[in-house]
């Protein structure tokens, strides 16, 4: 059993920067990847950016060279650096965890981006 819990979203305007922070509690140990996701009205949610355990990372094309993924294991929190966002970054942004295959993904509740001016 994993717990998730996201903070960092509010309102920005273009060009501004944010970072999301996703605290993991319970069963850390048992984490293996984890990732940061978006679901903006009307479309599907995607993946943003991915960190494994051993700090390897990938990002969507859109955000690459702007956002960064980082984790920090001695506070068991996973970090998103958003920096010159865009209107199309306007999206709710969920933290997964990702378990051993007898437990599946853990998903935090999302919290809110709105890029606007």
């Amino acid at each position: 059993q994993v717990q998730l819990v996201e903070s960092g979203g509010g309102l920005v305007q273009p060009g501004g920067s944010l970072r999301l922070s996703c605290a993991a509690s319970g069963s850390i140990f048992s984490i293996n990847a984890m990732g940061w996701y978006r679901q903006a009205p009307g479309k599907q949610r995607e993946l943003v950016a991915r960190i494994t355990s051993s700090g390897s990372t990938n990002y969507a094309d859109s955000v690459k060279g702007r956002f960064t993924i980082s984790r920090d294991n001695a506070k068991n929190t996973m970090y998103l650096q958003m920096n010159s966002l865009k209107p199309e970054d306007t999206a709710v942004y969920y933290c997964k965890a990702e378990g051993p295959p007898w437990s599946g993904n853990y998903w935090g509740q999302g919290t809110q981006v709105a890029v606007s001016s």
